[in-house]
């Protein structure tokens, strides 16, 4: 296929502010490329893409785990930290992947996952041998009560208990997500120290960043005290939300083991750090995360991931928790992961899909701070219905039906609307691709201009070309229940930003002159159609 590319250029290593204001777009190396036929994506398969990722105009890329895993959690249940899975390919897979990208100009952010590992990584099987051995309190063992059931109540995120029973050490060992993913004692020097050597051998390899995941799951209180219950009789579906999380995760010492992150990738100029936290305390967490210049470049918000509607209300409260203060950190926002479902299934009323689309894309440019965007959301892709027969999320087997499945955003990339399996593998894809997928493939898009992809490689060159949109103040003008307008300030420069983000027309009156830069739908002086939105720039 033909794709534009930006001119390549060379990285400023000592540039510490790249990433403020910058566009990361997420892949998930088993559905992005397969390059030898098993039907998984790997590294190369990445690598021979990486010109279209640039073509976007994003400043980086994130790869989601591609660790030694036995894949209990699709990598991010590591067994060696230190590796690339086979099935991913080779460490020398991941410095070409990383020479490649840095000729392209696309600085490469990792998973790290300091929370918990595989049950079958080296360090568990030593911990679990015996109570006397050089790991024994690298993971959370506790005795059993007298009953011998779980010395608290804790859940795990992924249904039942937060404890697994062991017999080799006749305790149980915590786990907040599968049982396969034993806790790590975080608490415990060594183990912090052990951690911050695997960042050191990435960062060696030239990666440019982390994303920590579920970086606030990384100490508990050592008390073991019983998590109280929610008092409000909301719908849940898992134990896990029937608690208040305030002794399994979220131990005030969290912020000492962050610092000391920080204080090693400042060791080696112009790297990036952002903290995964969820939860019901997550907008504190966040802010506790990334507050003054000692702590993490940013934290990801989870404000939109699981939202059913995308509101002017929602987004004017979640803008107004990160107003530019100093010392009080820099938000990401991202609409789309391979944990949400895909926003235009979520939020755009039936037959509104490609105008959805657009304005979603035209309101995550315009926010203040980084902005997340998920492989395949630059196409528009909808979710996709998989049948429980090819499931392969634990999370989804286990809570069926109740639960909705990740993987249905996890189908493979279409590249090629017409070659098996979309272009993404000459084999049989590890999970099925999205019947309606074809119409949105990359090479049907390419040449078009107006379609999905074109809009958002304009629009990215616009957030890139205009320093208030990447950098600049915001302040929320007006959101009821249809329009959202706020502006971006810089030396100067103010740009309102307007969007209709209902399925009907709705008009808003600016409360100045403005000269049209962008829009999206209809527009006509005060009067904004469907999912209707624009930039203008501030007259005089």
């Amino acid at each position: 296929m033909s794709i534009t590319q930006s001119s390549p250029h060379a990285l400023a290593q000592d540039d510490r502010a790249w990433w403020r204001g910058a566009s990361i777009y997420q892949i998930y190396p088993r559905s992005f490329a397969d390059s030898n036929g098993d039907g998984i994506g790997d590294l190369p398969g990445i690598t021979a893409h990486l010109d279209y990722v640039a073509s976007l105009g994003v400043d980086a890329i994130w790869l989601s785990p591609f660790f030694t895993s036995p894949m209990a959690d699709f990598g991010y249940d590591v067994s060696d930290y230190r590796d690339v899975d086979p099935i991913f390919g080779t460490l020398a897979d991941f410095d070409a992947l990383i020479a490649r990208a840095h000729a392209l100009g696309l600085r490469v952010i990792i998973d790290q996952v300091y929370s918990h590992t595989s049950d079958h990584h080296p360090w568990f099987t030593e911990s679990r041998s015996s109570w006397n051995n050089a790991k024994a309190d690298w993971y959370v063992w506790a005795d059993p009560k007298p009953d011998g059931s779980p010395p608290s109540n804790w859940q795990s995120v992924f249904g039942g208990p937060a404890w697994t029973w062991d017999a080799r050490r006749r305790q149980y060992y915590l786990h907040n997500f599968l049982s396969a993913q034993p806790q790590l004692n975080c608490h415990v020097p060594a183990v912090r120290e052990a951690l911050l050597s695997v960042a050191r051998f990435w960062l060696d390899r030239g990666v440019d960043g982390f994303r920590l995941d579920a970086i606030n799951f990384s100490m508990h209180d050592p008390s073991l005290k019983d998590n109280p219950s929610k008092t409000d009789n909301a719908l849940r579906t898992r134990p896990f939300d029937y608690q208040q999380h305030l002794y399994n995760q979220s131990h005030p010492d969290i912020v000492g083991f962050l610092q000391d992150i920080r204080a090693l990738l400042d060791s080696y100029g112009g790297r990036f750090t952002v903290a995964e936290v969820g939860g019901d305390d997550s907008d504190r967490e966040m802010k506790l995360f990334t507050g003054g210049d000692g702590r993490l470049s940013s934290a990801y918000s989870f404000d939109f991931l699981y939202a059913q509607e995308l509101t002017p209300t929602l987004v004017s409260n979640s803008l107004a928790c990160w107003p530019d203060q100093d010392g009080l950190g820099w938000p990401s926002w991202a609409f789309e992961n391979h944990d949400a479902p895909r926003a235009v299934s979520r939020w755009s009323a039936p037959g509104h899909e490609p105008a959805f689309a657009a304005i979603k894309m035209l309101l995550l440019v315009c926010l203040r701070g980084n902005i997340f965007l998920y492989q395949g959301e630059e196409l528009g892709l909808p979710q996709v219905e998989v049948a429980f027969a090819d499931l392969q999320d634990p999370e989804a087997i286990a809570n069926w039906p109740m639960t909705l499945s990740r993987d249905g955003a996890r189908t493979p990339m279409p590249w090629r609307a017409g070659a098996p399996a979309l272009g993404f593998s000459d084999g049989k894809p590890w999970l099925p691709v999205g019947p309606d997928h074809a119409a949105l493939a990359i090479d049907r898009q390419e040449a078009d201009p107006a379609s999905p992809l074109g809009l958002t490689r304009r629009l990215l060159a616009l957030r890139n070309d205009q320093d208030a949109l990447r950098l600049g103040d915001l302040s929320v003008l007006h959101a009821d229940d249809r329009v959202l307008a706020f502006e971006r300030c810089h030396e100067g420069l103010t740009l309102l930003c307007c969007f209709n983000l209902s399925s009907e027309p709705a008009s808003w009156s600016a409360p100045y002159a403005r000269h049209m830069i962008d829009q999206v739908g209809s527009v006509e002086g005060d009067q904004l159609g469907a999912y209707a939105g624009y930039i203008a720039e501030k007259g005089a």
